[in-house]
């Protein structure tokens, strides 16, 4: 049966869904999918998985997809990052009989995607993705999609998006905002740029970003005229988002970590979902904050969430008549609600800073700073700092270290070929030298060896004495082949 394509493959195969939920390293784990499906999600996402240790890792397939068999996890879509086409469709080929659809991450702004050279950070190599996208769409047996974010400018987000289409894209997930929006510059999503790209294309297109609530989703589609929308944060923070419900907090933590026992997880993922559900609310009870971050097994995550739920009610049934949440919340801190990420002013004020835009830095530029001033350091740094008090974070201080000829990897101080261990090792076996800096003694261990053939032939027998020559002879002659 040939594959469907485009809208039949939207509507029949991923049955027309409207809601999604995103994939989400870490977030987006069969149980979180399960609850988010219980509550309005129509399609969900695997997080991302790297290509290429889905390839060579059976132990990270059967974690991440290989898992128990789950019927009600479907329509279902596996999402890989990947910068080598024949890499991604290997990975892909292992995984396309467990969904229903393979997408393409191009849309990770973080650095571990900057530096392992893939998701948004592969958006300038059209060729390369030309190359990926076609030869997924010629040999899967299940459609191939993409998720990507804008350029700045909107005509070339348009271009982008049909080359996309072109090579053979069946479905496109398109995030409002450029790779640079992210964390506390993150900002509002370009629905202009979703709309555009829309219009331009003949595939179903989603949506993403700006998406806190139902009525974010209505509007959403009204405006862009897109096939589904997709959140992320909203639908951490709110698992019912998609039935327009703002449920208590402890009935969506309760529910989750019953699917957990049944489809276990790690449990830093099921901390960080308590975490997200429960935002709000520890702000108010920040002991219990610490007591959920340094619990060490699911029975004493159950029990961190039971006395939040107690604290809660406590505080329900001593309210009184009139009283309006705190802190600008939309509803009492135990009840689901969106969590709107503080922009780069309002960060600097929680820190202490003006808010001028001196003051306006990410992390990353916090990290950076090159007086080492300890109000301008992360949080982490900061303790570093406590623990050492002449440590200095100024990058121009750090060690230069010396590169290896063969590879750019750092070289050993010691080393005679001026190499990392794994380029020296394959050289000095290569020559049959020594280098004492890595601990490599090929060389005299193979004089030992001689030494030791010598010293036996003084008493063998002449036929063995003979025999053993004949096989010295030959072992000289497979080495040359071997160097040759």
């Amino acid at each position: 049966m040939p594959k469907l394509r485009g809208e039949a493959f939207w509507r029949e195969t991923l049955r027309s869904a409207h809601y999604v939920v995103a994939p989400m390293v870490d977030q987006s784990e069969l149980a979180w999918r399960l609850l988010s499906r219980r509550h309005g999600a129509q399609l969900c996402y695997t997080p991302m998985l790297h290509a290429q240790v889905f390839l060579r890792d059976a132990n990270y397939r059967r974690e991440n997809l290989y898992g128990e068999a789950c019927p009600e996890d479907r329509p279902l879509i596996v999402q890989f990052c990947a910068n080598d086409p024949e890499v991604f469709v290997q990975a892909a080929l292992l995984a396309q009989d467990y969904c229903d659809a393979i997408d393409l991450n191009l849309g990770c702004p973080q650095m571990i995607a900057k530096r392992g050279h893939y998701g948004a950070f592969l958006q300038e190599e059209w060729d390369l993705l030309q190359r990926m996208i076609l030869l997924a769409n010629e040999k899967l047996s299940v459609p191939i999609t993409c998720k990507i974010r804008v350029f700045p400018d909107i005509d070339k987000t348009v271009k982008y998006a049909q080359m996309l289409e072109k090579a053979g894209c069946q479905l496109l997930t398109v995030h409002g905002r450029t790779k640079e929006q992210k964390g506390p510059l993150a900002g509002v999503a370009s629905w202009e740029h979703i709309q555009a790209v829309r219009k331009a294309v003949n595939i179903p297109v989603f949506a993403n970003g700006n998406i806190q609530c139902l009525s974010d989703v209505e509007e959403c589609i009204r405006k862009t005229g897109v096939h589904g929308v997709m959140s992320a944060e909203g639908n951490l923070h709110n698992p019912a988002l998609f039935e327009g419900r703002n449920p208590l907090v402890w009935e969506m933590a309760e529910e989750y970590l019953e699917i957990v026992r049944k489809y276990p997880c790690p449990l830093s993922y099921v901390r960080a979902h308590l975490f997200k559900l429960w935002h709000h609310t520890l702000q108010v009870y920040q002991q219990l904050r610490e007591e959920l971050a340094k619990v060490k097994t699911l029975e004493g995550i159950v029990d961190v969430n039971r006395e939040l739920k107690l604290r809660c009610q406590e505080e329900i049934a001593n309210q009184k008549e009139g009283e309006k949440p705190k802190e600008g919340l939309p509803f009492f801190h135990w009840i689901c609600q969106p969590y709107i990420r503080p922009g780069p002013k309002e960060r600097c004020r929680e820190n202490g800073d003006s808010g001028t835009e001196k003051g306006v830095r990410g992390k990353r530029a916090l990290e950076e700073e090159e007086d080492g001033n300890s109000e301008l350091l992360s949080k982490n740094k900061q303790k570093k700092k406590l623990r050492n008090p002449n440590k200095s974070f100024d990058p121009s201080l750090k060690p230069k270290y010396a590169k290896c000829d063969q590879c750019g990897n750092p070289k050993g101080n010691k080393c005679v070929f001026n190499m990392c261990r794994g380029c020296c090792k394959k050289r000095a076996f290569k020559e049959v030298a020594d280098c004492p800096g890595h601990g490599l003694l090929f060389k005299t261990k193979y004089e030992k060896s001689l030494s030791w053939q010598h010293s036996q032939r003084g008493i063998q027998t002449p036929e063995i004495s003979q025999r053993g020559d004949a096989e010295v002879g030959e072992m000289a002659v497979l080495k040359e082949a071997g160097d040759s």
